[in-house]
């Protein structure tokens, strides 16, 4: 198979196995707290992605890390998880993802005071109109003008976009094997932490829905991580955005429900602002050899 096929394979199924995921996530937050579900959902992944690091690069790249920035990493990553389990207890799938989709704007945006990256005008228009194709999201309801559930989602993005960065400075040193394995071990070490004074024992029932987040968490993690590793992130980073059709599936086909037009309006505000950025970065990118032009 062609590397761009491969690529553009192993993404679809890295955004289809974390939307099964996710669906898993929902179900759970119903039953247990949001920071317990959050270890749950890193202890479930850690063995599979564990196996795979040690099966790829051994013992020694897990221990040769940079620690401060692996710990922060993985504060970022509890905040992420925690915030996004407690919004989905109330927001459908597919709400979710709609706001979500904020996080590769905040990308590029936080990449000029951390990275020192230059982000020209026409970018930061593009930026600009995602964010208030977010304010369309975040509309006035009854509950005020904005649910504390899709702030909790907004929140998971901006922890998001911040590890993103970091793990740009983290690649510089560090092992993608050592980037995965300690994110999932100090979420679930961290979160577990945070959820144990109120733990709620695990019903039985329930421990094959947890195999299953753990089993797609982990399938999802290095399909996303060989798409990156063999395609050009301008041909498949917008295919992350299919991840709207699977929460309008799962919305529909296990609670009921549908986006309304206002939540469609937002959601293609953002998307068309994620698209034209990263068209952006590859014009920019094919032309680098030749001339620097502002963006």
């Amino acid at each position: 198979m062609p590397a761009s096929r491969r690529a553009v394979a192993m993404m679809l199924l890295a955004v289809a196995t974390f939307s099964l995921m996710d669906a898993g996530l929902k179900q759970l937050s119903t039953h247990y707290p949001a920071f317990q579900v959050a270890a749950l959902r890193g202890a479930a992944s850690l063995p599979f992605v564990l196996v795979w690091a040690l099966s790829t690069g051994g013992v020694r790249p897990l221990l040769r890390v940079r620690w401060p920035l692996h710990l922060l990493r993985g504060a970022m990553g509890v905040a992420m998880m925690a915030s996004f389990v407690y919004a989905l207890r109330t927001l459908p799938l597919s709400t979710a993802y709609s706001i979500f989709f904020v996080a590769p704007l905040l990308v590029t945006a936080l990449s000029v005071p951390i990275l020192g990256e230059r982000v020209g005008p026409r970018r930061w228009t593009a930026i600009a109109i995602g964010l208030i194709g977010t304010l369309v999201l975040l509309r006035p309801t009854g509950e005020g003008l904005v649910s504390i559930a899709s702030l909790a989602v907004l929140l998971a993005a901006v922890m998001y976009a911040v590890s993103a960065i970091s793990v740009r400075v983290l690649a510089r040193t560090d092992s993608t094997q050592s980037m995965m394995v300690w994110l999932m071990a100090l979420m679930a070490i961290g979160a577990g932490l945070l959820a144990w004074p109120g733990w709620t024992p695990v019903a039985g029932a329930d421990l094959w829905l947890i195999l299953g987040i753990g089993v797609a968490g982990g399938i999802g993690q290095y399909a996303v991580t060989e798409a990156f590793r063999v395609g050009e992130a301008s041909l498949i980073a917008p295919l992350e955005y299919t991840a709207l059709v699977w929460g309008v599936l799962l919305d529909l086909t296990l609670w009921g429900v549908l986006p309304d037009g206002v939540t469609w309006v937002g959601a293609a505000i953002i998307v068309a602002s994620g698209l034209y950025l990263l068209r952006r970065e590859r014009v920019q990118a094919e032309r680098a050899p030749d001339v620097v032009t502002p963006p």
